[in-house]
């Protein structure tokens, strides 16, 4: 059964997207075939990875997804992310819930041979967040080790409580990455005990740290298990998703 994994945080500067690219790159190493979809109107996830943004969102237009897909790596796949401002409210849906169940229908047809679907959220909490976790069957949020991790963390749980409630929904709290590590600030070290105390056992053991080649990566169009193998950051994430694949 696919694993459809929102990766998600309201706020922006913490590694959404690099660890959206990373898990995804990391799978498919792994030998799942891999689905990284890009719902943030930014298109980072895209770009990152060295696509274009497509000009129309198939999930709008009711066309096959295979026909937007972009081949990373033999099994990666990526559903490029759309800037158009029409296609971005008609994914949200909130105006059109049965617009929203058709969408629903399409990826849930059209994701089938996938082993893992990740989505990219845009950093916020709105619409296109709340459609994603809704078509997922996990959220991963990942924190930043600096000062202001813990800031709206209490509304973004409300949100992702909201969708666990949701009639016939499948979500479950897959795990928070701690991202941005420098063990060699108190700070770093402080935020990291207040995050595992209060989010207990789901926080993931790996922590990623701080690297220069997680940064230089995107602008090379490749993930950092592509781009710099051996790099600190490349081993983070590669652990990160041995842990993401343990928790079935």
């Amino acid at each position: 059964m696919v694993r459809v994994i929102s990766v998600a945080n309201q706020k922006g500067g913490v590694g959404k997207t690099t660890t959206a690219i990373s898990l995804a790159a990391g799978f498919a190493r792994a030998g799942s075939r891999t689905l990284l979809i890009d719902l943030d109107p930014q298109c980072n996830a895209t770009s990152g990875l060295g696509f274009d943004p497509t000009p129309r969102h198939p999930l709008v237009l009711g066309t096959p997804i295979r026909e937007t897909l972009r081949a990373s790596t033999p099994l990666l796949d990526v559903l490029p992310g759309c800037r158009r401002f029409g296609d971005v409210e008609r994914l949200a849906a909130a105006d059109d819930p049965n617009r929203f169940q058709r969408m629903t229908r399409q990826l849930a047809r059209e994701t089938q041979g996938y082993d893992f679907v990740l989505i990219d959220c845009p950093p916020s909490l709105g619409p296109l967040t709340r459609a994603a976790l809704a078509w997922s069957s996990e959220v991963l949020t990942p924190i930043q080790c600096e000062y202001f991790a813990m800031e709206g963390l209490v509304q973004m749980i409300e949100v992702i409580g909201e969708a666990m409630r949701r009639p016939g929904a499948a979500l479950q709290y897959g795990g928070v990455a701690l991202t941005m590590c420098d063990p060699t600030l108190e700070l770093t070290r402080e935020v990291e005990q207040e995050v595992r105390e209060f989010f207990g056992e789901i926080v993931f053991k790996t922590t990623i740290p701080r690297d220069v080649a997680v940064s230089e990566a995107p602008s090379h169009g490749k993930s950092i298990v592509d781009y710099a193998p051996r790099s600190r950051g490349a081993r983070a994430y590669i652990e990160l998703c041995m842990e993401v694949l343990e928790r079935v």
